[in-house]
């Protein structure tokens, strides 16, 4: 995606939102502070933080259920307090309720309505949505007090979509997801993305995002501490080497630092060592203190540093 020519389709500039805390209200907490922020036409754009960070915040004010103290905030070039763009946004909050009688398929039926959709396309996106988000037509028909926290979210997730937005925003949407679930969302996401949709969504599970978006913005204590692709806020991903092997007894292991050229770290392991190598240079070094020690070697991975490296290293910049 070439950003010069890209529509900026939500624009936050000098967002900043206080909280009156006390008996008496006197005291105040800011939990945004000045937040500047574009995100583009079909981007998957993840945000990301510690809890507390301000990300829910900055959700509830993109969705006008709470107003902000400075700044402002626009979806698809309108303000958010403008009912305008309500049809073109799908939402999914971080704890959604819903109402417990409802079955999944009335939840979708009734979350149709709410846009105006007549009760034949209703059904046949409702049929669509429960397919995509993994409910059965059995699951689809229960009680929604009865649904698990998984089934919970991926109804939350298809009700989002009900009215094929252009902008969809969700606070932790693989929350309470098992391994399969997750896949299925990450497709799902992806393939909106690929239909120029935006997905803007919180996640504190750092591979999907990794997995995912295009970019990913950190926040830390309301403030934006680092903004870019992956590759950018890793600064740049150093490339090294992982090294696993076995059968190396633990008295050879402290000797390898000093045979081996580029090594970064050595770490014994209950049946041999792990080693990264700064470049390949020291790669052969390597194979051969393992040959020469009887061990046998398991693998070697091209190693990059991870989002999760990046987010801790931007967090302790602070």
């Amino acid at each position: 995606m070439t950003r010069s020519n890209s529509e900026a389709v939500i624009e936050l500039r000098g967002l900043t939102k206080d909280y009156q805390t006390g008996f008496f209200k006197t005291a105040s907490v800011r939990a945004l502070d000045n937040l500047d922020l574009t995100v583009y036409r079909g981007e998957i754009f993840g945000f990301l933080g510690p809890n507390g960070a301000g990300k829910t915040t900055t959700l509830k004010l993109l969705m006008n259920l709470i107003f902000p103290t400075a700044g402002s905030a626009h979806i698809l070039g309108h303000p958010v307090e403008d009912t305008a763009t309500r049809s073109k946004i799908g939402y999914l909050p971080e704890n959604p309720y819903f109402y417990d009688y409802l079955s999944g398929r009335e939840l979708l039926y009734y979350t149709a309505a709410l846009f105006g959709i007549d009760k034949s396309q209703a059904k046949r996106r409702a049929d669509e949505l429960l397919e995509v988000v993994g409910l059965s037509s059995e699951q689809a028909n229960r009680q929604l007090r009865k649904y698990s926290k998984g089934m919970l979210q991926r109804i939350g997730i298809a009700q989002a979509l009900v009215n094929d937005p252009d902008v969809v925003f969700m606070d932790e949407p693989m929350s309470g997801l098992d391994p399969f679930g997750r896949r299925e969302i990450r497709d799902l996401l992806l393939s909106l993305g690929e239909r120029s949709k935006t997905v803007f969504f919180s996640s504190h599970i750092l591979s999907d995002v990794e997995t995912l978006c295009d970019r990913a913005a950190i926040l830390n204590q309301g403030k934006l501490v680092g903004c870019g692709t992956i590759d950018e806020l890793a600064g740049g991903r150093q490339s090294t080497l992982e090294v696993i092997a076995t059968g190396i007894e633990q008295a050879a292991i402290s000797a390898l630092s000093e045979t081996v050229p580029r090594v970064v770290s050595v770490t014994p392991t209950p049946r041999g060592v792990h080693i990264i190598l700064g470049d390949e240079t020291g790669l052969d070094s390597a194979l051969s203190f393992i040959r020469s020690r009887g061990g046998k070697l398991v693998s070697v991975n091209p190693s990059r540093t991870s989002l999760e490296d990046a987010f801790f290293n931007v967090e302790r910049r602070q």
